[in-house]
């Protein structure tokens, strides 16, 4: 590269529908990362749950080295042998039967919503066409994930949202009855929202759900987008709750940084994506199959998945000794490394001034909302780092605390 990229370049050449905080990492080890000065951060943002590992895990840069020795990209024209070892995991460890790959989590609920509407099809006629989720919920940016989230602003000034949505409130299982039905093809949810505010579901809720299916023969499905590969303490979080979906879709840990999604279903339903009828160029890449079979066999541990619940006690401690201080937060919540705190009431809409002092004081994090501070770090950051960001972290409310 013969120059040296600036945060100008990026109002200059790239469209503006992000606003990038203004340092530009380049380099990372673990949960720390280095900007263009060479100046330290710690990570507890993880690429928005993506970095599961953190930077640079050697399991995943070793996977990614000898995959690219070997293959790269073949089309599904052919398959491959790191789509076919990662297909035979994720079943194994899974309810699943098989596994459909695609490039990201909002193509993988793409793929899962195209499948219960054709198996409704195929199984019950052209009516059973409705698909039931939850408002403040979050699918991914196609046009028919982004219709059946439930969140308007991001459909809105696009034209027509497609038809057959209809919309429930989270954790409230009588107003999904009231829409549930005959026509009901599937419900898809969450099993803790994560865009819509770090929200986990009551097993109540998700039992409920599972019987509602059952009762009108309708699919669902569970989107573990943010949620899966050991981001809650198991490797997904329908183990949590002992309720078993018939479609999940995984992504972002998935491949612990480079794009990969998957949709898992069992052999009831997977028919129904027969020969034509869907499909993506780069699913199943041979380079991504390696390095997402690299994340989920060290992921998949009781190492690594037991101290996830032991860094959640940490982060949750830290966060709780700040609030004592300064009543800023209204409620500490969240499953294992996907943690939210929610602003108070004087405090509201608030979240987001949090995040460029963060980066001011070395320390990375997210929003869920204007109203939530998120955190989704490597499962695997050390304790120290924990304590040492949580310090910085304290720095950057103390000064917004000032600001007032």
């Amino acid at each position: 590269m013969s120059y040296t990229p600036t945060r100008s370049d990026f109002d200059q050449y790239m469209v503006p529908n992000y606003a990038p905080q203004q340092v530009i990492p380049v380099r990372g080890e673990g949960s720390r990362l280095w900007d263009q000065q060479d100046r330290e951060y710690i990570d507890f943002a993880g690429g928005i749950a993506v970095n599961a590992l953190g930077h640079c895990h050697p399991v995943l840069v070793e996977a990614l080295k000898a995959q690219a020795d070997k293959l790269w990209h073949l089309s599904n024209v052919y398959t491959n042998e790191p789509a076919l070892a990662l297909a035979k995991s994720l079943v194994e460890r899974t309810f699943a039967d098989k596994a459909y790959f695609c490039s990201s989590g909002g193509e993988a609920n793409e793929a899962a919503l195209k499948l219960a509407r054709r198996w409704a099809h195929d199984t019950h006629g052209a009516h059973k066409d409705k698909i039931i989720s939850f408002r403040q919920s979050f699918h991914g940016r196609t046009f028919f994930t982004v219709s059946v989230g439930g969140q308007p602003k991001y459909s809105q000034g696009f034209g027509p949202v497609p038809g057959g949505i209809l919309h429930a409130e989270f954790n409230d299982l009588e107003s999904v009855r009231a829409l549930v039905g005959d026509d009901t093809c599937a419900i898809m949810v969450e099993p803790m929202q994560g865009e819509g505010g770090i929200v986990p579901a009551t097993p109540e809720f998700l039992q409920g759900l599972r019987d509602l299916c059952d009762a009108n023969d309708a699919l669902l499905i569970f989107d573990e987008v943010q949620t899966g590969v050991g981001r809650t303490g198991k490797l997904y979080a329908y183990m949590n709750y002992g309720v078993t979906p018939d479609i999940l879709t995984t992504a972002k840990s998935l491949g612990g940084g480079f794009p990969v999604g998957a949709m898992l279903t069992t052999d009831k339903v997977a028919p129904s994506l027969a020969i034509g009828t869907h499909g993506s160029t780069y699913g199943g890449n041979a380079l991504a199959s390696a390095v997402a079979l690299a994340a989920v066999e060290t992921i998949d541990t009781p190492e690594v998945l037991g101290g996830v619940e032991e860094r959640h006690a940490l982060f949750r401690e830290l966060l709780e000794a700040i609030n004592r201080k300064h009543g800023l937060f209204k409620e500490v919540r969240g499953m294992g490394l996907l943690i939210g705190a929610q602003m108070a009431d004087a405090w509201e809409g608030r979240a987001k001034d949090i995040l460029p002092l963060a980066i001011e004081e070395g320390v990375m994090a997210l929003i869920a909302g204007p109203n939530v501070l998120r955190m989704a770090p490597s499962l695997v950051i050390p304790e120290a780092d924990i304590r040492e960001g949580m310090a910085r972290l304290e720095r950057a409310i103390d000064r917004l605390v000032a600001q007032g």
